[in-house]
C-alpha cells in the first residue's frame, strides 16, 4: 500500500473532483484524477488505482440516474467505445500516454473555445451515428488508456443540450459500461496488484460520498449555469491534458 503524505494529498482531491464530475456536477473536471495523482506515481498505477474507485461510483450514479438517461445515445456510442477500449489494448505498447493526453486535450479546448466565442450552432444538435461512433471510439481508447474519456463524451453530448439529469445520466451509464469491461484488460496487462487494490481500500470510502454530492448538485443547478460550468470545465481539463502532454514529450 503507498504510504506517502504526498499521494493522498492529491489524490484525496481527485477523488473528490472524479465524483463531483461522475455525479453529473463539475462536467470533465473528473479527468483530472488521473494527472493529479501522476504527480507522485506513474500514469500506469494511478490508472490501476483509479479505476475500482471509478466502478463504485458507477453504481451510485446507477443508482440515482437509472431511469434518465438517453438510451438512443447509448446505442450509438457504446459499441465504439467498446471497439476503443479493444484498441488501446491493442496499442498499449506503442501509444504513449502524453500522446494521449495532447490529443484529447487539444480537442477539449477547441471544443470549448468554440463555445465562448459563440460559433457553436444555434439549434441544439442531435444524437448521429456518425458523431457518436467517432466520439464513442475516441472516449473508448483514452479512457483505457488514463481515465480521461470524459472530454470525447462531452464533446458529443454538450451541443444536443439534454436537461442537466438526462446528461449526467447518460454519461453515467456509458461509463459504468466502460469501466467495467475494461477490468479485462487491465487485468491482462497485470495492472492490478495487491499494493494498489490496497491503495484503492483505503480511498474507496470517499467514492459514494462524493458521488452523491454531484447528484445533489446536478439536480439544483439552472440549466444554463449548469452548461457554463461544463464547459468552463472541460476547458480547464483540455489546458491540463495539453500541459501535461507537450512536458511528456518535450
Amino acid at each position: 500500500m503507498i504510504t506517502d503524505p504526498a499521494f493522498y494529498a492529491v489524490a484525496i482531491p481527485a477523488i473528490v473532483l472524479t465524483g463531483l464530475a461522475k455525479g453529473g456536477f463539475l462536467g470533465g473536471l473528473g479527468g483530472l484524477a488521473v494527472p493529479l495523482m501522476s504527480l507522485v506515481v506513474s500514469p500506469v498505477q494511478a490508472a490501476a488505482i483509479m479505476l475500482p474507485i471509478l466502478i463504485a461510483m458507477d453504481w451510485v450514479g446507477v443508482a440515482a440516474y437509472r431511469r434518465e438517461f438517453d438510451p438512443g445515445n447509448l446505442r450509438i456510442l457504446l459499441p465504439a467505445a467498446i471497439a476503443g477500449i479493444l484498441v488501446g489494448y491493442l496499442t498499449a505498447a506503442f501509444v504513449t500516454e502524453a500522446h494521449v493526453r495532447l490529443i484529447v486535450g487539444l480537442i477539449a479546448v477547441a471544443f470549448a473555445l468554440d463555445h465562448f466565442l459563440a460559433r457553436r450552432r444555434a439549434v441544439a444538435a442531435g444524437p448521429s451515428i456518425v458523431r457518436g461512433s467517432l466520439w464513442g471510439l475516441v472516449a473508448g481508447f483514452t479512457s483505457f488508456v488514463s481515465h480521461a474519456g470524459g472530454p470525447p463524451v462531452s464533446v458529443y453530448l454538450l451541443p444536443q443540450r439534454l436537461a442537466n439529469a438526462v446528461y449526467a445520466a447518460t454519461t453515467v451509464m456509458f461509463f459504468t459500461v466502460v469501466n467495467l469491461v475494461k477490468v479485462v484488460p487491465y487485468l491482462a496487462l497485470g495492472q492490478f496488484n495487491s499494493a494498489n487494490l490496497a491503495t484503492t481500500g483505503v480511498l474507496l470510502p470517499l467514492a459514494p460520498l462524493a458521488m452523491m454530492a454531484g447528484v445533489w448538485a446536478t439536480r439544483r443547478i439552472p440549466q444554463e449555469p449548469f452548461y457554463r460550468i461544463a464547459y468552463a470545465s472541460l476547458l480547464v481539463i483540455g489546458v491540463k491534458l495539453v500541459w501535461d502532454g507537450l512536458a511528456y514529450i518535450l
